[in-house]
């Protein structure tokens, strides 16, 4: 005989195991409660009363009390955004957020290739010199690569959906004032912040590639290019109909128009659930799956969202520069700088 002080609940499933593994034998085991100094039967809903004492007549091997043990002891299951994301899987919400990027990628690839239009314009208009032409494009990769790690410092520390917000913002609002520059000087100086805002685009590919399963992340990366494609393409059309017409002016101010219609646009897109994991914000995080889920007509994994450490909170620092040149990530820092320095040189 086996005598165990157990709660009621507890008792009951440890019947419910001997049901289980001795279903085919006529004799159950054998569960008495004593009674308590007072006369009478503990109830077995009441807390903090005391223990039950239960005696169990248990004529079979034990394997079913080492089973309730182990139920009783398991951890609830548990799940990261990635194994969330894959599990959601590509749907509805992906492909409006592809068309979503990439409209902003063409809008970006505008803005950019006005400057081999702009430039040629100038020159006869205001009779600029070779090195004052120049500075037209000049000034425009100046303000990309001033401001290219404060956009990702931003990113990590206040969201990828903020910092698209306010870099396409500056891209639009300085590209339509830039118009209506009066002399080089200030037009120099309105394009510089055009590329200020310009450095801040790329993370439109980092929201979307957040929101891609991993199967299907490497293809839709790779296409974003595309709209870069398109979005060059459109604006030479556009010069073709504007400049001969209306002139330059008018053609920097239409070209500005679309990063206006993607910032009013990314008040659907939400932000991304990564961010929120990573900063500690685990119920909007479970929030933005669950509607991505529910858009897509899938249901989400079952458990607890916890980080990639298995953490309910990221306490990793985050938007560091070091982290860039440190051990884990010094390597693919600089050849990301090779390939990104020796792109524009080959375009």
């Amino acid at each position: 005989m086996e005598k165990l002080f157990l709660v009621g609940k507890e008792a009951q499933k440890i019947r419910q195991a001997h049901l289980d593994d001795h279903s085919n034998h006529s004799h159950l085991p054998n569960v008495s409660f004593i009674s308590s100094n007072s006369g009478r039967y503990q109830d077995l809903d009441e807390d903090n009363r005391g223990t039950l004492r239960v005696d169990v007549v248990n004529p079979y091997p034990a394997s079913s009390l080492e089973r309730v043990e182990g139920d009783l002891n398991q951890a609830p299951p548990t799940f990261t955004v990635d194994q969330a994301v894959d599990q959601i899987g590509f749907g509805k919400f992906q492909l409006k957020l592809s068309c979503l990027a990439g409209f902003a990628w063409m809008a970006d690839a505008m803005e950019m290739m006005i400057l081999s239009i702009l430039s040629p314009a100038l020159k006869c208009e205001w009779d600029l010199n070779g090195w004052q032409q120049a500075l037209v494009t000049t000034v425009v990769f100046c303000g990309m690569m001033m401001s290219s790690a404060i956009w990702g410092k931003i990113s990590d520390r206040h969201g990828r959906r903020v910092e698209l917000l306010l870099c396409s913002f500056i891209t639009f609002y300085y590209g339509l004032i830039s118009a209506g520059a009066p002399n080089l000087w200030w037009l120099l100086f309105l394009r510089c912040f055009v590329g200020i805002g310009i450095g801040g685009s790329p993370q439109s590919v980092t929201l979307y590639s957040e929101f891609l399963p991993s199967k299907q992340r490497a293809k839709c990366l790779v296409l974003t290019e595309v709209f870069w494609a398109l979005g060059s393409c459109f604006e030479v059309l556009l010069a073709l109909f504007v400049m001969p017409t209306l002139g330059w002016r008018w053609l920097l101010g239409l070209s500005s128009l679309p990063l206006l219609v993607f910032d009013i646009a990314c008040l659907w897109m939400p932000e991304s659930a990564r961010f929120f994991m990573a900063s500690g914000q685990t119920r909007r995080a479970y929030d933005v799956l669950e509607r991505i889920a529910k858009e897509n007509g899938t249901t989400m994994p079952p458990g607890e969202l916890v980080s990639d450490a298995g953490q309910r909170k990221d306490t990793t620092p985050r938007g560091r520069f070091a982290d860039l040149v440190g051990p884990d990530f010094r390597r693919t820092t600089f050849l990301l700088w090779i390939i990104w320095y020796g792109w524009p040189i080959n375009v």
